[in-house]
């Protein structure tokens, strides 16, 4: 007996490709890295990072020192000089500041040689009567810390010189201020702006007093509190001499009595010596101390 599947034709038979029943592999996997090499690549990364850290804490930390060893040592070496200056002379000895017998070549007139010879200190003090009225006012923005002065005379006792250094109580910007007034109205070279001598008794300078002035030097400094000047006259006590600043009796034409003296030239080279032996003081003092 049949039926109509029988009597239907055959349907042709095709294989199944293999990839129907079996998926193709997955691909291969990255190479396993060896034990520990997650961690050693972590720490270096952490490593880095706190060096980093670290490198930078140290540039600012030696910044940062720097600037606190500057600020405790009075800023630059400009300051520490200047502030220094205006304590100095509390432990400098006087023969550093006016020295015995102070030598100068080419100082004296046509280029001569000087030697003077210190015959009194005075006991330090403070400004009061120690320079004309009106350059007392002129100076007085400065204010007055400390006056120190000596007086010298020179190798044949005919000339008197005394040299003064002023230590004031003003900044550097004050002292710069000071010294661009005396330079503008030419202060220094004012008859009625000169200092007072110190005349020590016993000596040759004992009659030294303002009539007897014939020339004077005042130099304003601006690396240090200070104001340095000397006043010269003879040894004689003569008066009458028309005083004249030493800026115009060192002058090779200047024909007055001063500078036919030599006057002129004993004042400015006395407060050229003096002013230069007190920033060398101060120098060496400063050296010492930051060396400690």
């Amino acid at each position: 007996m049949s039926t109509e599947a029988d009597r239907a034709p055959a349907l042709p038979v095709r294989p199944l490709p293999a990839a129907a029943c079996f998926p193709p592999p997955p691909p291969p996997l990255p190479p396993m890295p060896p034990p520990g090499a997650g961690r050693r690549s972590g720490t270096r990364t952490l490593s880095a990072a706190v060096c980093l850290v670290l490198g930078l804490g140290l540039i600012g930390g030696a910044l940062a020192g720097s600037w606190l060893a500057d600020r405790a040592d009075g800023g630059t070496a400009a300051e520490r000089n200047f502030s220094r200056g205006g304590t100095l002379w509390r432990t400098v000895p006087v023969d550093d500041l006016f020295p015995p017998v102070l030598r100068a070549d080419a100082a004296g007139p046509g280029g001569a040689e000087r030697v003077w010879t210190r015959i009194g200190v005075a006991p330090d003090s403070g400004c009061d009567e120690a320079f004309d009225p009106l350059l007392e006012k002129a100076l007085a923005p400065a204010g007055c810390t400390r006056l120190l002065r000596a007086t010298y005379t020179d190798a044949t006792s005919t000339a008197v010189t005394t040299v003064g250094l002023l230590v004031t109580a003003t900044g550097s910007q004050g002292m710069r201020d000071l010294r661009r007034r005396f330079a503008d109205e030419r202060l220094d070279e004012r008859t009625d702006l000169m200092p007072r001598p110190y005349a020590p008794r016993g000596t040759v300078a004992e009659h030294f007093g303002d009539a007897q002035r014939a020339s004077w030097a005042v130099s304003v400094l601006t690396d240090a509190p200070a104001v340095v000047y000397a006043v010269t006259g003879f040894a004689d006590g003569r008066t009458g001499t028309p005083p004249q600043p030493a800026t115009l009796a060192t002058r090779p034409d200047a024909t007055t009595a001063p500078a036919q003296a030599g006057l002129g030239h004993e004042a400015a080279a006395l407060a050229g010596r003096v002013e230069s032996g007190f920033r060398q003081a101060v120098r060496e003092t400063t050296t010492q101390e930051g060396s400690r």
